[in-house]
């Protein structure tokens, strides 16, 4: 049997980044048919020639006939033209449907030729040449099945193709080609060298129907999942490269990501990483990509030595598919604090910064994701800084990509932690341009944006200055307020905490309505958001009367529920609040009324300082107006 072709690799390539939804749009763009050239080649002619052949319904004929036309280069246009021109596109599918298996091969061998052409992979379903093959499957000769697979694999590259072989039962018939008893040799007989053959073209075909969600479920229903991780233990390239390209794909689903950190198949995810086939090493890294979502399949990742060969793999920068690949194992796996101390022993996060110019969004996009992670440890922060990697990072706000967006402002947010890293930040502009990022309509851009902000504030060194400077940036915050996205409510609260510890700022935001839209804000029951949201209250209520608004906007009684949360640094946050609200006598009442002070006694006694403190002073405060009261009362 021949090895699969070079144009099928080529292809392999470019779908590895598109989506796998059952609802997705055809990968493949309609092409137009070419204007007719009057001057023919003698190719064209050729084939016209023996297409007479086909037609004549002499076996013998037939495949003399299709065995000269495999000697055209069937790729040229004039012959893919002369295919269609003479009829014989239907005549190959109605050779499948006949019992002469010579006629049944020769005419599978031009099928799977000529169906790396676009145009010609939706003709041969639109004209059943799926069905017929699907049911080839189940034939016992070998070469047949092959053939018959391959060809599958190279027209199931759209989705209308991949629904009609999982609707004629082919996945099932697919995943049997993978049962052998050759799986666990590693120098093949003859007879499982054929073995072998047959479960690499299954697996071909595999991997192009695995884009689709619903065959992903045919796949895993049918005992697929044991039978690739069998063959993933093989040590030849031929078969591992559409059995990982198959799990990588399938890899966005939960179930599978399990299945695989299970079955014990990341060790040989790892393994192939440090072998020299680069399409294979792209496909294991885009695997581990998708599985490092878990943390489990992170350290295993780890554990099995993974991480210096990904960090080896980032030196091979000419192959841009292979790097995008890498890129995103790295930036899921440092995820994991432990990683990244490895990570930093293998200088990963140099070589990261040095990638930071001159790469297409998609690996820009992981690049920036894995230097954010890394950026949660000091050390890391002060390499990037003397990497010069703060530049870069500061005009890539300026780009349109909202997945680059909201990992390029984690990342300068992470950065501004560092006080020498925010001089650099703000010479160079970067806290306008987050700041003008609030105003991007897409939600996790402007809570990624928000977040950012708050360590800008902290670290700037005069920090009130700098906001007053951004023209309606105050207006823009508050009015953030009203969003409907819980991670943009709870990263604008502790925006807003940082900017009230300025009292000019905390003016202005107040007269901007603040105040009540926080106060509307407090029936929530997700704990992020009320501990930034109880932060921000707290800080809000040194101005003015906002004690008080915040009592008749009927915050009071949503806030001693927070109590009872089982956060603690929910409860530190409101009993601060709590402590600044009890300020105001109205508010002492309502605390009183709804059960305040027996939830503040509780935790009078924490082992939190703050909270202790805040407690105290709250009931304090409250005692001391019950006291006021009683003594009035009673003279």
């Amino acid at each position: 049997m021949q090895p699969a072709s070079k144009c099928k690799t080529s292809v392999r390539f470019e779908e590895l980044s598109e989506s796998s939804s059952e609802t997705e749009e055809d990968e493949e763009q309609p092409v137009c048919r070419h204007e007719r050239n009057t001057d023919l080649p003698s190719e064209y002619w050729g084939i016209q020639k023996l297409a007479r052949y086909l037609k004549g319904g002499n076996p013998t004929a037939t495949v003399i006939a299709l065995c000269f036309m495999r000697h055209f280069n069937l790729a040229q246009e004039p012959c893919k033209l002369a295919i269609r021109d003479s009829g014989c596109l239907e005549v190959l599918i109605n050779l499948l449907d006949t019992e002469e298996i010579k006629c049944q091969i020769g005419s599978l061998k031009i099928l799977k030729e000529i169906s790396q052409n676009t145009l010609t992979r939706h003709a041969i379903a639109d004209l059943g040449g799926l069905e017929i093959m699907v049911k080839i499957l189940d034939s016992p000769d070998k070469d047949l099945k092959c053939l018959a697979a391959e060809t599958i694999a190279n027209v199931a590259l759209f989705k209308q193709a991949r629904r009609i072989v999982r609707q004629h039962g082919g996945i099932k018939k697919l995943v049997g080609l993978l049962e052998c008893s050759s799986v666990r040799s590693t120098s093949l007989t003859p007879y499982q060298a054929t073995d072998t053959e047959i479960a690499r073209c299954g697996a071909l075909a595999l991997w192009s129907c695995s884009k689709d969600i619903k065959n992903k479920e045919e796949i895993r229903k049918a005992g697929g999942i044991p039978l690739l991780a069998r063959w993933l233990k093989c040590s030849h390239a031929n078969i591992l490269t559409p059995v990982v390209g198959t799990l990588q794909e399938c890899a966005s689903e939960p179930s599978y990501r399990l299945a695989i950190r299970t079955e014990g198949m990341i060790e040989n995810l790892v393994k192939n990483l440090s072998g020299e086939n680069e399409e294979l090493q792209m496909l294991c890294a885009s695997a581990i990509f998708k599985c490092a979502e878990d943390k489990e399949t992170r350290d295993l990742v780890r554990q099995h030595g993974g991480l210096q060969p990904l960090s080896i793999l980032l030196g091979n920068s000419e192959n841009k598919q292979l790097l995008a690949a890498v890129t995103g194992a790295i930036w899921k796996c440092a995820i994991s604090g432990e990683n990244v101390s490895k990570f930093r022993e293998y200088k990963t996060i140099e070589t990261l910064v040095g990638l930071l110019t001159d790469q297409s969004e998609e690996v820009l996009v992981n690049v920036i994701g894995a230097l954010a992670e890394c950026c949660q440890e000091p050390v890391n922060r002060a390499t990037i800084r003397k990497c010069d990697g703060i530049p870069p990072l500061v005009n890539l706000l300026t780009g349109t990509n909202q997945a680059l967006l909201v990992n390029v402002t984690k990342a300068v947010g992470a950065c501004a932690i560092e006080p020498e890293n925010m001089m650099i930040i703000d010479r160079l502009d970067g806290v306008r341009l987050l700041w003008s990022l609030l105003k991007n309509p897409n939600p996790d851009v402007q809570a990624s944006a928000a977040w950012a902000i708050c360590p800008c504030i902290e670290n700037a060194k005069d920090a009130g200055e700098m906001v007053r400077s951004f023209v309606g940036g105050l207006e823009l915050v508050v009015n953030l307020l009203k969003s409907k996205n819980k991670e943009v409510l709870t990263s604008v609260c502790a925006a807003i905490t940082g900017i009230a510890k300025d009292e000019e700022n905390l003016a202005v935001i107040t007269e901007h309505g603040v105040v009540p839209l926080l106060s509307k804000l407090t029936n929530t029951n997700n704990d992020k958001l009320r501990r930034h949201l109880a932060e921000a209250i707290s800080q809000c209520c040194t101005w003015g009367r906002n004690r008080v608004t915040f009592g008749e906007t009927k915050a009071i009684a949503s806030l001693v529920r927070y109590l009872k949360s089982n956060d603690p640094s929910v409860h530190r946050a409101t009993a601060q609040a709590l402590y600044q609200l009890s300020e105001d006598p109205n508010n002492c009442i309502t605390m009183h009324e709804n059960g305040a002070v027996k939830l503040l006694l509780a935790m009078v006694g924490s082992t939190d300082e703050t909270l202790q403190e805040a407690a105290a002073g709250c009931i304090a405060n409250i005692r001391r107006l019950a006291l006021a009261i009683e003594k009035a009362k009673y003279g």
